[in-house]
């Protein structure tokens, strides 16, 4: 059996204004790039049963996005624009081209994905095919904001409070809540995580750095980011490459929302897609079918 992410290489890479990401390389240099994006609250660790059956195809880059794992963690600013979607895409355009990608796949899940969603956005030229994991567009979630989606998503409204009221409570036991916010949004307790994976999202966030710069990425959803995203609609931007979309069908997004409907509606490119019988936590809880499918996706 291969080891926790046996075969890759891990480096920091310098991409500008003093922000620092901590990647993972590996696969088949000189193949597709494909960049692998992770969620809340985790790192690119939650990738690696998927990296490990991809990487005879692909040359893959995991990043821990900025605020997470190893990457940098600045504090947050009075506008939250330093941990805003359109900053965190910037970051991993110059981690690519740093590492020699002008051009790439990306896969992404969670807040991976609301990073993805603006990437494509800002800088369309920049990406192939785009595959993002359980969500749909931030500014219709917070737009049809209604009981049952503040009950499902109540962290969106919880970790956004001002500073230091969820920092404080959170870090009071940040282990605890981390496994629970873990266990509660999938559909397998926590089993299904693996335990190099678990003690890397607890290296990252169970510190005050880690829980700050989570609260900030939230801060700026509900702020900045919807600033943009309704600047974009008004521009008539839209994903432009080919779009693919996966959800858990037991989950927040199958219950509440038509992702492929959705999607299409914030695409030019063409959209598929379809359900995975799985949680929030698609890559962890089925990593076989998942990575099946992005290879599927992405080489077609």
């Amino acid at each position: 059996m291969q080891g926790f992410f046996e075969g890759f290489e891990a480096q920091q890479v310098d991409v500008g204004n003093g922000i620092s990401l901590f990647v993972r390389r590996g696969g088949k240099r000189g193949a597709p790039p494909l960049l692998l994006l992770h969620g809340y609250p985790q790192t690119h660790a939650m990738w690696q049963r998927v990296a490990l059956r991809l990487a005879d195809r692909f040359e893959l880059v995991l990043p821990d996005l900025r605020g997470y794992g190893r990457s940098s963690k600045p504090p947050g600013a009075a506008d939250h624009a330093n941990y805003s979607k359109r900053a965190m895409a910037a970051d991993i355009v110059a981690l690519m081209r740093a590492l020699g990608h002008e051009r790439f796949h990306v896969a992404a899940h969670d807040r991976g994905a609301r990073v993805a969603h603006r990437l494509a956005l800002d800088h369309p030229q920049a990406i192939d095919r785009l595959c993002l994991i359980d969500i749909v567009p931030t500014l219709q979630m917070y737009e049809r904001t209604d009981m049952a989606f503040a009950q499902a998503y109540y962290h969106w409204f919880y970790l956004i409070q001002p500073a230091p009221l969820p920092e404080k409570q959170i870090g009071a036991d940040a282990p605890w809540y981390l496994r629970w916010t873990l266990s509660g949004w999938g559909s397998k307790g926590i089993d299904y995580i693996e335990p190099e994976a678990l003690a890397d999202y607890e290296q990252g966030f169970c510190n005050a750095e880690g829980i700050h710069a989570a609260c900030e990425d939230y801060r700026a959803a509900a702020s900045i980011d919807l600033e943009h995203d309704r600047t974009s609609r008004a521009a008539g931007q839209r994903i432009a490459c080919p779009l693919h979309v996966l959800w858990g069908a037991r989950g927040v997004i199958a219950r509440l929302y038509a992702p492929l409907d959705d999607w299409r509606a914030a695409a030019s490119g063409p959209v598929t897609g379809r359900a995975f019988d799985a949680g929030h936590f698609i890559a962890e809880e089925l990593p076989e079918p998942t990575a099946d499918e992005l290879a599927g996706f992405f080489a077609a």
